[in-house]
């Protein structure tokens, strides 16, 4: 085989090497970007879908995680849309995407107009604040989230602190 044939042979192996995780991180991307278009639509079974069956749901404020779909569901989704039904979460700037993993930054905001999955009534305050958010997606199904937010300042903002 030539020197050239060989440069050849090598470009196009990198090259489909290239596409497919430049394929396989937009996969992920869209993953993301449907979970928080589904959070956004209000649709806490719809957001849940995202999530693989065995996924995990990491907060840091709380510091132990949930585990499954099912708890991700009913533990925080629905916690969340039900204390703010009017919720926006909004990715601020441009994602870090490599591989399997989305990372990047938030503001959630919204109106505590309902109670929360505690117990906790309703402060009828509005609230903003930033975060940011860290995921793996396999199969594309989301595998592991990971929030990292001012908690205090969140509590600060509703009234509970």
């Amino acid at each position: 085989m030539s020197f050239i044939s060989m440069t050849l042979r090598a470009a196009a192996v990198t090259g489909a090497c290239l596409l497919s995780t430049t394929a396989f991180a937009q996969d992920a991307l869209s993953v993301v970007t449907g979970y928080l278009a589904a959070w956004n639509a209000h649709d806490g079974a719809a957001a849940a879908d995202f999530f693989a069956d065995n996924g995990t749901y990491y907060d840091a404020s709380v510091g132990t995680p949930v585990e499954g779909k099912e708890a991700a569901k009913t533990q925080v989704i629905d916690a969340f849309l039900n204390a703010a039904p009017d919720a926006v979460w909004q990715m601020d700037g441009d994602p870090i995407v490599a591989g399997d993993a989305v990372a990047f930054e938030w503001t959630f905001s919204g109106t505590n107009s309902g109670a929360w999955a505690d117990g906790t009534e309703a402060t009828g305050k509005s609230f903003s604040f930033h975060g940011a958010s860290v995921f793996r997606i396999e199969g594309g199904k989301i595998a592991h989230q990971a929030d990292y937010y001012d908690a205090l300042g969140f509590y600060k903002q509703l009234g509970l602190m």
